[in-house]
């Protein structure tokens, strides 16, 4: 990696990373704070009157302590669609926008091999995702021990967030494998951001009802399980696993397809 473009590049994230965690700090302080019996009992209400809408978002009735209220309200929407959209924002801009507007012919021509810009625009992807992520577990921390002292169980919390990571981390290696890819931004946003949204299209459609629930045999994010990673079952576990692999490959991938592609530069 150049540390001096990953340095300038880290600070092109800061914007995006400043807003996100804003909007992730709303959610989840305001979430989190309804974790009393007549909020509860409210929000099961309109599970149980809205019940294919409120599955489909992930978000289900019936949680009898602070982690399961978090996992049902938190973790089936709002922590899987902002930090998605901040790698599909983030990944566009890190390789096909300067291929798009021809500004990658400043890059190439410093003394950088093209194998050493793509791992460097790949580890500020990833070191986005780790900043966002590691904030917004921090941020639970801080709430449960403010409002809702040795009742969040740190130990599984961290599973469930470790899980959510390697989801965010293939989601991040879809953007940037077609980033790489593509030399048109329309391409690369069309397929970075499309495969993404519509692999959570069909997680909601599953979600919703028996009618779509072969749905989930189609969507990564059904390797995705915070329940059962709280839980400590292996399945989970495993799916993580197959998910941070699947990043891996992608982000590789990236690499090779960067250093092999026509810039016409």
């Amino acid at each position: 990696m150049n540390l001096t473009l990953y340095k300038r590049e880290l600070r092109g994230s800061v914007r995006l990373l400043v807003i996100f965690g804003a909007v992730m700090t709303m959610y989840v302080a305001i979430i989190m704070t309804m974790y009393e019996p007549e909020m509860m009992a409210l929000l099961d209400s309109y599970a149980q009157a809205l019940p294919e809408l409120m599955a489909a978002v992930g978000m289900t009735a019936g949680a009898t302590d602070l982690l399961g209220f978090m996992i049902s309200y938190l973790y089936g929407f709002i922590l899987l669609v902002f930090p998605m959209v901040f790698s599909i924002l983030r990944g566009n801009a890190l390789v096909a926008r300067y291929v798009d507007q021809g500004s990658m012919v400043y890059l190439t021509a410093a003394p950088v091999g093209r194998g050493t810009i793509a791992l460097t625009q790949a580890g500020v992807l990833i070191s986005g995702n780790l900043l966002l992520l590691g904030y917004t577990t921090a941020l639970e921390l801080g709430v449960a021990r403010g409002s809702f002292p040795g009742e969040l169980p740190v130990g599984e919390l961290l599973a469930v967030n470790a899980g959510l990571l390697c989801l965010h981390l293939f989601i991040g290696g879809i953007c940037f494998f077609f980033s790489c890819l593509c030399s048109d931004t329309r391409y690369s946003l069309a397929l970075g951001a499309g495969i993404p949204a519509l692999m959570y299209v069909l997680q909601m459609l599953a979600n919703a009802g028996e009618a779509a629930e072969k749905a989930r045999y189609f969507t990564f994010f059904t390797l995705y399980d915070p329940t059962g990673l709280a839980a400590g079952e292996a399945g989970a576990v495993a799916g993580s696993l197959v998910l941070l692999l699947g990043a891996a490959v992608l982000y590789a991938g990236g690499v090779t397809a960067f250093c092999k592609k026509d810039l016409h530069i």
